[in-house]
């Protein structure tokens, strides 16, 4: 098993370029499907989720061309109704977004419930109310979602989420673009990656309004043709590595980024004494004096992302007094506590809170990541952290950032990806 080896209490400088979202591309690619013809989407980030996902399009006759590392083509012309494989589905939680697509391009789904990191159930739920009312037969059994349109083909319907949902948000739009009239959806997510998707999918030839809001309409079309599509940076890439420089107190110009995806970060690190300048494409993140206490509290956007609550709570460990960050998202999303309090960490879980003491230092230990963005934040710990740290179980972490170690060693970082205990005894030495 790979794992990171870190030798921290060094700050981070220099530039950081971010890739493409990781959420927005998971929903994008299965998209792909419901096309007659080719998508060459840009921007695609380099990550385990995003792979397994273009394996399983393979899986269902898709042919897939790297143009280059960050673009792929992808011709669905010849694609067949057919199960997907099982040992990848059951791996990653976009595995849903197949249900949404599957039925607009065949009529019927064959999926896993949905996997990825585990933080809490992944009630699926409000998928299944959405497909239902679009005129789908729904079952879930045996571990297996089976939908099928009732007479072959979804129709458009007045669709009331009862909590706002990401997932569900963009997989009714996926199976409304190819329904038989109109849809709309209210108490609809707003995230940036529900605004890619419906861009994209309009860019095929597809009929979507409100993208956005909390009111999406949709007019569902006969067929989407092909398109060029470059997917938007992703802003929990480039949260988490402001959040890293604020932690390690030091000076980065994250780049490629969309500065208005990032307010609801932006705003919380500057309650805790973090400078940020934004420009066009890019804000620079330093500190010069002490952080200080803040609270927390996850929401649906524009309120703080659910998937930015551990990395944060790293620089809160680092803060003067007392935060709390309460999590209203997922209800085990604390895993990571234990973790941080092995380096030093003040932090105690009661309930769905954590109540956070600010320390003055945190020293290197070995931790295990619990989950994707929990890992994120215990490398950006181990930064922090005087000494050395490892971090197990990278496999989470690979799922959501490209090529993490190597944009943290440009930024002036000392980490390293090894697999074995003989290696982390030679980064040791090295290290002195």
């Amino acid at each position: 098993m790979e794992k990171y080896v870190i030798n921290g209490g060094k700050p981070l400088y220099g530039e950081i370029d971010v890739s493409g979202a990781k959420n927005a591309a998971v929903a994008i690619i299965p998209a792909a499907l419901m096309v007659n013809g080719v998508c060459r989407l840009e921007n695609i980030p380099q990550i385990s989720d995003a792979d397994m996902l273009m394996t399983i399009l393979e899986h269902l006759g898709a042919k897939i061309r790297m143009v280059n590392r960050n673009t792929v083509e992808i011709d669905c012309t010849d694609v067949r109704y057919t199960d997907a494989p099982y040992d990848l589905m059951r791996r990653i939680r976009a595995s849903y977004y197949l249900i949404g697509a599957m039925l607009g391009r065949f009529g019927a789904a064959k999926t896993t419930m949905p996997g990825g990191c585990n933080f809490g159930v992944r009630p699926i739920d409000q998928h299944i109310k959405g497909m239902t009312a679009l005129g789908a037969d729904v079952e879930v059994t045996g571990g297996f979602v089976y939908a099928k349109a009732l007479d072959g083909k979804l129709h458009g319907t007045r669709i009331y989420l009862d909590k706002v949902s990401v997932g569900a948000t963009m997989n009714i739009i996926l199976a409304a673009s190819m329904a038989r009239g109109r849809t709309v959806i209210e108490n609809a997510a707003k995230e940036p990656h529900i605004v890619d998707l419906a861009n994209f999918l309009n860019s095929m030839g597809a009929e979507i309004m409100g993208a956005g809001t909390d009111v999406i309409k949709i007019r569902g079309v006969e067929r989407l043709h092909g398109a060029v599509y470059s997917v938007i940076p992703d802003q929990i890439e480039a949260g988490t590595f402001m959040i890293a420089a604020a932690a390690t107190k030091g000076d980065v110009l994250v780049t490629n980024v969309i500065p208005k995806h990032l307010e609801p970060i932006t705003s919380k690190m500057r309650k805790i004494g973090v400078n940020i300048e934004e420009f066009d494409d890019s804000v620079r993140v330093w500190v010069d004096g002490p952080l200080v206490r803040t609270n927390v509290k996850t929401m649906p956007h524009p309120g703080f992302p659910t998937d930015m609550q551990p990395q944060i709570a790293v620089t809160l460990a680092l803060a003067e007094g007392t935060s709390i960050v309460t999590e209203s998202i997922f209800e085990n999303r604390f895993k990571y506590a234990d973790e941080l309090s092995r380096m030093g960490a003040c932090i105690k879980v009661e309930g769905n809170s954590a109540i956070i003491d600010g320390v003055k230092k945190l020293t290197g230990a070995r931790v295990s990541a619990p989950d994707l963005r929990a890992g994120a934040a215990l490398v950006i710990a181990g930064l922090a952290a005087d000494g050395i740290t490892v971090v197990d179980d990278i496999v989470y972490i690979q799922r959501g950032y490209e090529n993490f170690e190597e944009k943290l060693r440009s930024l002036g970082a000392e980490i390293e990806k090894v697999s074995s205990e003989k290696e982390i005894q030679k980064f040791r030495l090295r290290v002195g």
